[in-house]
């Protein structure tokens, strides 16, 4: 009787001895080819399959994932060097603007051609300006006084204020913003991005790209010495 109730321990431990002898001799099977060829898996669906056939297939899954994951990271560097190619051409534009106009009139050409946005605007505040509206609470600059203070991009939704006060009478077209700060000495302002697509300007959107076109316009603002800056 006790012979009976020991055998599936005895079982189970040879079973744990023959796990640990394979993972601590890993060639074992390479150099027993026909112990590898004889061993059998079970299928979630009732089949049976060699361990050859097994490992193949999970190479071939692997080799599957890791395939998709090369094609995105292709795809996301592709996608940065054609950024970085439009950001160098903006660049290259502002260089050019001698105003205020100039530098707005550029910058609403380049990001609708050039980056599919909607509407661009940009908005300036003298310091007493944004000094005076916040501490009222109310006005144009008190809106965005935190933006300003913070100056770091964002991307999103806006509420009904900001949009109109940015976006006039295309405001209920914007159904996603990107902000963009704009401080350099005294300048002071947000360049603001609209797009109809609610999700082409999203919370999780990468703004590295947003911090440079901040600091761009922020030096172009600069240089051409716009007034009431």
């Amino acid at each position: 009787m006790s012979l009976h109730q020991d055998e599936p321990a005895e079982t189970g431990d040879r079973e744990e001895l023959v796990a640990e002898y394979l993972v601590a001799h890993p060639d074992f099977l390479a150099r027993h080819p026909d112990a590898l060829a004889a061993q059998r898996l079970q299928h979630d669906s009732g089949g049976v399959t060699s361990l050859i056939e097994h490992q193949v297939k999970v190479l071939r899954e692997q080799s599957e994932r890791y395939r998709i994951q090369l094609e995105q990271l292709i795809e996301v560097a592709r996608e940065n060097e054609q950024l970085n190619h439009k950001l160098h051409r903006l660049t290259l534009a502002l260089m050019e603007a001698a105003s205020l106009d100039d530098v707005l009139n550029t910058l609403q050409d380049q990001l609708r051609d050039q980056f599919q946005a909607d509407a661009v605007e940009m908005k300036l505040f003298q310091a007493e300006e944004l000094a005076l509206e916040a501490a009222k609470g109310d006005g144009g600059a008190a809106l965005f006084r935190d933006f300003v203070r913070t100056a770091r991009p964002s991307c999103g939704q806006l509420d009904a204020d900001r949009l109109a006060y940015l976006f006039g009478s295309a405001a209920a077209e914007c159904a996603s913003v990107a902000l963009v700060p704009l401080v350099e000495n005294q300048i002071n302002g947000v360049l603001a991005i609209g797009s109809h697509d609610p999700e082409r300007f999203h919370s999780g959107k990468g703004l590295e790209f947003l911090r440079q076109l901040g600091e761009i316009v922020s030096r172009a603002l600069h240089t051409t010495n716009c007034p009431g800056i």
